[in-house]
């Protein structure tokens, strides 16, 4: 079973890709001490930190649109002084319809003089409740108003900030390390990043700003409430607490939870990558393999959605059980008030002004604490995009790096180099030393496993050495920026990109300088052997390729594998990698390709890798991997005289042809001397 103990870590556990298992999430580790003291310090802990990431938000917010969070911010104001005001004036309507009976009924003077702070006009009783009926109105048509505006700004906000997180989220994953996306738990913090966190700034904003309004609402009718009781105050004050307690709690787990979950969400992810696009749908169909997927992806997703259903019927049901102190402490409130009334110590516009206000402190105080936990939660999100940001990259680049010639004569030579992938137990490379001469083809053979792309990534830097040099034109590419080193090499590696556009942007791509420059790219793909191909297409070079968007065009594996090659000769790179650029050929594409690579590699040092021996013959140099170890290395003619590991693999593959037997022997693993 997968997923069953408990771990210190929610992006480590079995490996598993979710096709077979029994798909339970792992247990979050146990939160602490459960003291008072321990809980006390965890929660000065949690307002500390909370208080801290809301600057960041802000800042992220306001970045995203100025105006429309200014917008937000004042609409918020005004709604958190418009509740008194509404409140005051429904007790100087309720007094003036109670004085208006008096008058109609006992036929005294029909005046009535009304306190409106600074304005105390005297009217009869008809022209005052039509006065503060209308008033009334006006404060309901501005509170709709309010509510109307804060909803659009909101939206906006939201749609800004979504795409400047994309933006950042996008800009940062461009900058990272490749190490970074070698590691399974960056899938996990780049999924969380993006979807987690895109909705939490606003709403972590809007509540912010909802305490601000909640706060000045609070000021405005706790004075009110204090004048009937100091104690109904209190009370009011103190019976929302409990409730928060048990909603922060939750709030928690429920973040531990999505965290922890995050293994499954991703693999039920997967699933519905295989059963939705193109290039898995053949395999899919011949294997039988579309119910199963359903059926697994509906356990998946029972497992994950059971843990988050329990969790939000606990959260509500222990906020409904502590939630009744508030409604307790409203009863008391109410009852209190009344006695009053009827004791003629306040007004019947007293008794409904106090009420609200009563009603009104604790909604107020149930909002300050619900939106502080609300915020602590939305924090909890935000962390992953701030832990994201924060990443750091590996390969340091240097204060003052040394210019990169352009061109670059093409010198390529290993010191000792020895490297293992972040990780790994065993080496990939071991102690490796080769020099390849300017201009020099140079082709890669070994076993799979030997090391051979691992050499092709420390050349274009994409990670570096444990131990020992790589150097280009005797400068330790350490030394250079590694943008500009990049730049002035050309290649394609094994698993190249089949990009989603049409057939000039996918062979453009290699050379953003010249993507649009029709007469380059056609260039590119005449040195690659891929002109015919697109000459065939309904478009040509316009043609969309792959179905994802436009009526597109599927292409074969050799197909996109020759888009790929023209990609690669976009760039008039010194330094070209060509990483199994014939794998998916026939074998008169193969050939035409390595006759053209005589001339189109003349000037420029080539490395190639390569299983078929048929074309690795035909390069300057021949360099054979080991367990990431160089144990031959010659020409084809001088390796077939030394009688190694070439040449045994050679007459292997030859005797597919030919009919000859080749004798099976044993490989010894000490390092053969070159020829």
């Amino acid at each position: 079973m997968w997923g069953r103990r408990r771990s210190k870590d929610p992006d480590s556990g079995p490996a598993n890709s979710g096709l077979t298992g029994d798909p339970v999430i792992e247990e979050p580790p146990e939160p602490g001490p459960k003291d008072w003291r321990s809980r006390w310090r965890t929660l000065k802990e949690s307002v500390r930190g909370t208080t801290a990431a809301l600057p960041q938000v802000i800042r992220l917010v306001w970045d995203a649109s100025p105006g429309v969070t200014a917008g937000l911010f004042a609409a918020t104001v005004v709604a958190g002084i418009v509740p008194a005001t509404s409140a005051y004036t429904s007790k100087l309507l309720v007094n003036a319809v109670v004085q208006g009976i008096v008058v109609h009924r006992e036929h005294i003077a029909d005046r009535i003089r009304l306190d409106l702070g600074l304005w105390h006009p005297t009217l009869t009783t008809l022209n005052a409740i039509i006065f503060l009926a209308v008033l009334q109105l006006l404060i309901f048509a501005l509170i709709a108003f309010l509510s109307t505006a804060r909803n659009i700004t909101q939206q906006l906000l939201q749609n800004s900030v979504s795409m400047r997180i994309q933006l950042m989220v996008m800009e940062k994953a461009a900058g990272l390390d490749l190490a970074f996306y070698e590691d399974p738990a960056s899938y996990d913090l780049l999924r969380r990043a993006q979807t987690d966190s895109i909705n939490r700034p606003v709403m972590m904003i809007s509540t912010a700003f909802g305490l601000v309004q909640t706060t000045l609402t609070f000021i405005s009718m706790i004075a009110l409430l204090v004048v009937v009781s100091p104690l109904l105050a209190l009370i009011a004050l103190i019976s929302p607490i409990p409730a928060f307690i048990a909603d922060t709690r939750y709030g928690w787990r429920g973040y531990n939870i999505a965290r922890w979950g995050s293994r499954l969400l991703r693999r039920m992810n997967y699933l519905v990558t295989l059963l939705t696009t193109d290039s898995y749908a053949k395999e899919v169909k011949l294997f039988g393999l579309g119910q199963y997927f359903i059926n697994r992806y509906r356990l998946i997703g029972e497992t994950y959605y059971g843990s988050q259903r329990r969790q939000v019927v606990r959260r509500y049901a222990i906020g409904f059980l502590w939630g009744n102190l508030s409604t307790i402490a409203t009863s008391v409130t109410y009852l209190y008030v009344a006695l009053q009334a009827i004791a003629g110590r306040l007004t019947l516009g007293d008794l409904t002004l106090y009420t609200t206000a009563a009603q009104s402190v604790q909604t107020s105080i149930q909002g300050i604490l619900g939106g502080f936990s609300g915020m602590y939660e939305h924090n909890l999100y935000l962390s992953n995009l701030f832990e994201l940001l924060g990443t750091k990259t590996v390969l340091p680049v240097p204060a003052r790096p040394v210019p990169v010639a352009t061109p670059l004569r093409g010198e390529i030579r290993f010191e000792h180099v020895t490297f293992a992938y972040p990780g790994a137990t065993e080496n990939a490379l071991t102690d490796l030393s080769f020099t390849v001469s300017p201009g020099e083809t140079i082709a890669i053979v070994g076993r799979n496993g030997a090391g051979k792309t691992t050499l092709f990534k420390l050349i274009c830097r994409l990670y570096d050495p444990v131990e020992g040099r790589v150097l280009i034109d005797d400068v330790d590419i350490r030394d250079y920026d590694p943008a500009a080193l990049r730049g002035q090499i050309g290649g394609m590696f094994q698993d190249y990109v089949t990009y989603q556009a049409t057939a000039a942007e996918n062979i453009g791509l290699g050379n953003l300088p010249t993507l649009t420059d029709r007469d380059a790219v056609i260039k590119a793909s005449r040195q690659a052997g891929s002109d015919a191909l697109i000459a065939g297409l309904p478009q040509g070079y316009e043609t969309a390729l792959g179905k994802w968007f436009d009526a597109g065009v599927n292409l074969s594996g050799g197909e996109w594998q020759k888009v790929a090659l023209a990609r690669a000769f976009m760039r008039d790179a010194r330094i070209l990698l060509l990483d199994e650029p014939t794998s998916a050929l026939d074998a008169q594409a193969e050939y035409e390709l390595f006759e053209r690579l005589r001339s189109l590699t003349r000037g420029r040092t080539a490395v190639y890798i390569s299983h078929r021996f048929s074309t690795v013959r035909r390069a300057d140099r021949i360099l054979f991997l080991e367990h990431g170890r160089l144990v031959e290395q010659g020409t084809h003619e001088q390796l077939m005289r030394l009688n190694g590991r070439y040449a045994r693999l050679f007459r292997l593959q030859a005797a597919a042809y030919t009919g000859e037997d080749v004798v099976p022997e044993e490989v010894d693993l000490d390092i053969a001397p070159s020829a």
